[in-house]
């Protein structure tokens, strides 16, 4: 009897323990089930919120309609276009212009470049040389070009040009030449 007590009450433990896990299980559902319908309501007096303030904005938007219907009326005099106002080609609206007043100002012009042809550009020209890019690279390849004779030739053009830092042991005056890389692709 006393093995038979024990299992009998190890069975009940299990059995109140099961019943226990059932009621639990139940109260979660409940309380989910609550906070989704306390979701659903948050959101409809979101939405009930929203509407009210469209309302609102259109039966003020509709009074103000009237109040401004009633100073066009009074004040304005405003009326909305009828289709003999509406003109058929650009002559017709040329001709409602009048000719400028005796005092009226200048009419602003805008100022534009000369071209030889339309859409041809002018040539680049070297601001060291003056001559134009294509004969300066022809040139190029005949002689090296020193640095001191295109300095001079830029002093020449734009004035005398002050350096303000002293030159540096480490730093040549004279251009260095550089050997030729004829036929040297990189």
């Amino acid at each position: 009897m006393i093995a038979s007590r024990t299992s009998l009450r190890r069975i009940g433990w299990a059995a109140l323990l099961a019943v226990c896990c059932a009621l639990l299980f139940a109260l979660s559902l409940r309380v989910n089930a609550l906070k989704s319908e306390v979701r659903r309501a948050e959101n409809r007096i979101v939405a009930l919120r929203t509407e009210t303030m469209y309302l609102e904005t259109e039966y003020e938007t509709r009074s103000n309609q009237q109040q401004l219907s009633a100073w066009n009326a009074v004040d304005f005099g405003y009326v909305a276009p009828n289709a003999g106002q509406y003109m058929e080609n650009v002559r017709q609206l040329a001709a409602l212009g009048k000719a400028a007043a005796p005092d009226a100002p200048a009419p602003i012009r805008v100022a534009s470049a000369p071209t030889e042809a339309p859409g041809v550009m002018p040539a680049m020209v070297s601001p060291l040389t003056g001559k134009p890019l294509g004969a300066e690279d022809e040139a190029e390849d005949a002689a090296p070009v020193d640095h001191d004779t295109a300095a001079a030739a830029l002093d020449d053009r734009l004035g005398k040009v002050e350096h303000d830092r002293p030159a540096t042991p480490g730093r040549s005056t004279k251009a260095e030449k550089k050997p030729s890389s004829e036929g040297v692709r990189p």
